[in-house]
């Protein structure tokens, strides 16, 4: 029997699904340059548990020189040995916390994102079930932790928010789950899955 949540989940994804980008909120924002994107990859990880469904989610060391502290999915750069952007996503969430791949099932792709940092980053969403023990790399990793998927899915709950990014204010959404603020890309990406799911 089909888990209710992933049900949802998997009807979601099957919906078309507009464009995410930084530049969504601040089109005003965007290089006429046409610079070429670099690819990344994410994992958007649905932990199934029988305490409700949850997402998981990174806190980035403090010491990075790029988004430090910030809430991230696990992920990062593709690279020249990955066979593909779901290659890399599920590369990086092992090596970030500790998620053997064999572990994940794949259910769909989110629309890729552009980041005002130059990348184009594609999300697959993920499924995860049984015991998992995260162990953070703590080269990049200072904390994981999950949130109830519930939360994420309420478009409600989203605000948007504004601080002066280059000497300009900017727009962005917002979605702060006890101490964590998660805001930016990661905030976009889920906030466009939770139009989707509600749709």
């Amino acid at each position: 029997m089909t888990d209710p949540v992933e049900a949802k989940l998997r009807r979601a994804l099957d919906r078309p699904a507009g464009s995410s980008s930084d530049f969504d909120l601040n089109p005003g924002m965007r290089p006429a340059s046409g610079k070429p994107l670099r690819a990344a990859a994410v994992l958007v990880a649905i932990w199934l548990r029988s305490e409700g469904a949850a997402l998981v989610l990174t806190k980035r060391a403090s010491h990075l020189k790029h988004h430090p502290g910030q809430i991230a999915f696990p992920g990062g750069k593709v690279d020249l040995t990955d066979a593909s952007p779901e290659a890399a996503a599920l590369r990086e969430a092992r090596e970030e916390i500790g998620l053997d791949p064999a572990r994940v099932e794949i259910i769909g792709t989110l629309p890729v994102h552009e980041t005002v940092t130059g990348f184009a980053v594609t999300p697959f969403v993920g499924l995860l079930r049984g015991p998992f023990d995260p162990v953070p790399e703590a080269g990049e990793v200072e904390e994981v932790f999950t949130v109830p998927l519930s939360h994420t899915l309420t478009p409600a709950r989203f605000s948007i928010e504004r601080r002066r990014w280059m000497g300009v204010m900017r727009q962005y959404y917002a979605i702060p789950y006890g101490p964590y603020y998660i805001w930016g890309a990661t905030a976009r990406i889920l906030r466009g899955l939770a139009e989707r799911v509600g749709e």
